[in-house]
């Protein structure tokens, strides 16, 4: 795989960024990835996220994940030049992103009526937790209450008690932030047809549905004389302890299947009825668990994984976060960088994962300090004069 800069496909394309946390600015970030000139836009008390995980000052590692590639502003809203700012910003954006629950863009000065009349073409990207209305819709939502209600932590019961469990990443508004940034240039691609705006609404409790539905809601899928229930995809999914670590093996074809076990010492165990199938091995897991495992625990990790992968084994190595990084797939593939952050030094960070013609899609750039870009995008994007960008930053202040 080529790692140079190929020619970035959002390019031009305008986002302003209003959005806090994790599920907009992840969808900001991924458009900013792929060309799109994004400024944000912070209130004066700064992102939630700059106070979530170790930081510098201000500058979380959290912020600096999910807030690279941007121009960052702060503005208040309750002020009205500041607000008269966030409107010319309207004007001159593609794509506005926001993730306030519902009434509250209407409540800024910024409701659906007034976007409209300022940039009928606006792609207007609104995320919330459950959706613009409904029994839940005014409710604060976070990632794990999403992974509640939306069965992510039913789907992912505690391996030795089988109580729901929430997983230790904020796999809901991640989810939701990459449909969200998907549904985006989707309606950028429509208005190049149509000409027309689109208001793109996004709620992590469906985008979570939709996620969990293949696998984990597969018992549910028939409405119509379904067929028997087949054992939860959970209860089998279990990792293997070796003499050193773990590794994750799963083997749903037949040749897969035969490999892994032959490869252990028991190349009959395919042979036996109650093992034939995929579903009949997930039914009898403990047995085939029992047999196994002793075996897998007197390997060694590295050995373990580098014979079986060139028998055709579907395995990997459990990483920690230090293996991770040095992981030597982790490293052919490019797939980290390392970023000046100014005053804070290196920061390392992943690319986005899709490459264009073999080449990542743009350079990674620094997250922008609270208000670092204010001046610059008062004075260079909306033209304001001189004394007029220092009074906002005055009534900012």
């Amino acid at each position: 795989m080529a790692h140079g800069v190929a020619a970035r496909p959002l390019a031009g394309v305008k986002v302003l960024d209003l959005s806090m946390v994790f599920s907009g600015p992840l969808a900001a970030l991924l458009l900013a990835q792929q060309g799109a000139d994004v400024i944000k836009v912070e209130p004066p008390g700064g992102d939630t996220s700059r106070r979530v995980g170790p930081a510098k000052g201000d500058m979380s590692a959290c912020y600096i994940a999910i807030n690279r590639n941007k121009r960052g502003m702060v503005l208040d809203a309750r002020v009205a030049e500041h607000l008269n700012a966030m409107k010319e910003l309207v004007a001159w954006a593609d794509v506005l992103v926001e993730n306030y629950r519902p009434g509250v863009m209407a409540r800024m000065g910024l409701g659906r009526e007034v976007l409209q009349a300022l940039n009928p073409r606006l792609v207007h990207l609104s995320i919330n937790g459950y959706g613009p209305s409904g029994p839940y819709a005014h409710g604060r939502a976070y990632d794990q209450v999403i992974q509640a209600v939306s069965g992510v932590a039913a789907a992912h019961p505690d391996v030795n008690t089988g109580e729901p469990s929430v997983l230790g990443t904020t796999v809901c508004d991640k989810l939701t932030g990459l449909t969200a940034a998907q549904a985006v240039t989707a309606a950028l691609f429509a208005r190049e047809r149509d000409g027309q705006g689109r208001l793109v609404e996004v709620a992590m409790l469906d985008a979570a549905i939709a996620f969990q539905w293949p696998d984990a809601m597969y018992n549910h899928l028939f409405m119509d004389e379904p067929p028997a229930f087949q054992p939860e995809m959970s209860s089998s999914l279990r990792l293997w302890k070796t003499a050193d670590g773990h590794v994750a093996v799963s083997t749903p074809q037949a040749d897969e299947f035969r490999a892994w076990c032959t490869a252990l010492g028991h190349p009959t165990l395919p042979d036996e009825p109650r093992f034939a199938t995929p579903p009949l091995r997930v039914q009898h897991f403990r047995e085939l668990r029992a047999m196994l495992e002793p075996v897998v625990a007197l390997r060694q990790t590295d050995e373990l994984v580098d014979e079986l992968r060139h028998k055709g084994v579907p395995i990997g190595k459990v990483n920690g976060p230090q293996a991770l990084v040095a992981d030597a797939q982790v490293l052919h593939n490019g797939v980290l960088t390392e970023l000046q952050q100014p005053g804070l030094g290196r920061a390392r960070v992943p690319y986005m994962a899709a490459c264009y013609d073999g080449e990542r899609a743009a350079p990674e750039r620094p997250a922008p300090r609270k208000g670092e870009h204010t001046a610059q995008v008062l004075s260079q994007v909306l033209g304001w004069a001189e004394e007029r960008v220092q009074a906002a930053l005055a009534a900012r202040d």
